[in-house]
């Protein structure tokens, strides 16, 4: 892989049948997409995965064949992993749209164009996007990722706009 950020692209959610074929829950928009990308790496970058042969088996999920995966004992030990990819291999967002990985490092300014912080990280414990933004005074805020919380995302200007609910305060750190 790349010097590239990884992108998470699917994740293995079971063994299929007795053959080593496995379920992959694709985050993909064009679900089948994740076998165009080449080779599949773990989060670490330890494990490589080759998509050998892919179909399509409800929503989101796939059924797949990894080369050098040969018995359901060896596709159940694969249960959880998650598959990355590099940035640089999957296609160019389109206008208006971009990629979570592409909101790190972004700067965090209010509506009038008060600094905030950075962005850090993009979560999603399974209600929605969740952005963590690093505060200048060294403390987080986490928010939930809405338009009508961020109603504007600049990637090229390097910048996102953030509406912070009144209970928020983006301050100097207070002495205890």
């Amino acid at each position: 892989m790349s010097n590239s950020p990884k992108i998470c692209v699917g994740v293995i959610a079971s063994a299929h049948g007795l053959k080593g074929e496995v379920k992959i829950r694709s985050y993909t928009e064009f679900p089948e997409d994740i076998s165009s990308y080449g080779p599949l790496s773990d989060e670490r970058g330890a494990r490589s995965f080759t998509i050998a042969s892919v179909r399509l088996a409800g929503e989101g999920m796939l059924v797949a064949r990894l080369k050098g995966v040969d018995g359901r004992t060896e596709a159940e030990a694969l249960r959880g992993i998650k598959l990355y990819v590099s940035r640089d291999k999957l296609p160019d967002a389109e206008e208006g749209e971009y990629y979570q990985v592409d909101l790190i490092g972004l700067r965090a300014e209010s509506p009038e164009g008060a600094a905030l912080g950075r962005v850090r990280s993009v979560d999603n414990y399974g209600a929605g996007d969740i952005l963590t933004i690093e505060t200048s005074a060294g403390g987080e805020v986490l928010l939930l990722f809405t338009e009508e919380s961020v109603p504007e995302v600049d990637i090229a200007g390097g910048r996102i706009v953030l509406v912070l609910p009144e209970e928020v305060v983006v301050g100097e750190k207070e002495d205890n």
